[in-house]
This record gives structure tokens, sequence and C-alpha cells, in this order.
């Protein structure tokens, strides 16, 4: 029997509305921005793994603020069928640099102007709902 793979994504929101981004540094979507985000380890909760892949790809320690929800569709990434448990958090510290799998990190306002991996688009779009 085959099962989904569990991911996490975060929208790291500054308070001035300002969104951090990855450029991915691997395929898929080589080169395109992408939220930080990542495979859930086993025996890890999807909150660790949402705090340690926002480390590891941005360089920055964030607090979890809350659950912006559970994107499912099997053809969101096209290594194979994956769920992402998606949260919404805030910078507490480090420094913002580019590590792991990310080729480049950048703060933006402006993050719906660029074309984003996956379903990242319509995670922002949800997250910033007024």
């Amino acid at each position: 029997m085959k099962n989904p793979a569990l991911t996490v994504d975060t929208v790291i929101e500054y308070p001035d509305g300002a969104v951090v981004l990855i450029r991915r540094g691997n395929s898929p979507h080589k080169g395109a921005l992408a939220l930080p985000g990542g495979f859930v380890e086993y025996g890890e909760t999807v909150e660790n793994a949402a705090i340690r892949e926002a480390l590891e790809e941005t360089g920055l320690e964030i607090r979890l603020n809350r659950l912006v929800g559970v994107y499912s569709d099997p053809k969101r990434d096209p290594r194979g069928h994956t769920v992402s448990v998606v949260f919404h958090a805030t910078p507490i510290g480090g420094e913002m640099k580019a590590d792991s799998d990310a080729a480049d990190v950048i703060r933006t306002r402006e993050y719906l102007a660029h074309p984003l991996a996956f379903d990242h688009e319509q995670i922002l779009r949800d997250t910033f709902k007024r």
C-alpha cells in the first residue's frame, strides 16, 4: 500500500507584512521561489518539523502562531502525493541566510508578484484572506 508523504510549509511573516521566501536549490522547481518547508522526519511532530525546516532553510528562529491549513491535492508535488501541514509564524531570532536546499532567501511584501513553486500561491492567498 502506498501512502502520501507528510510535509510542512511555513508562512513566516514580519510585523511590516513582509514574507520570507526561499529560492529552491533542488528539483523540482529548481530556481523558483517557495515557502520554506520540507519533509517531516519519522518520530518528529509537524510543529517541530516546521521550526526545524525554517531554521535550516532561512537561518531564522520562528514562533508558530497558527495553523493555516492542510493541503493534500495528490498533484501538488510532481515527485508524488504529498500532504502539507501549513503554519503561519513570526521570526523571533537568527539571521536570515540561505542554507540547506535553499539557494537564496528573500524578504518581500510583493510575495504574489513572483511565480511560486507547488501550490504556494494558493497557500499565501489562503493565509492572508481578510
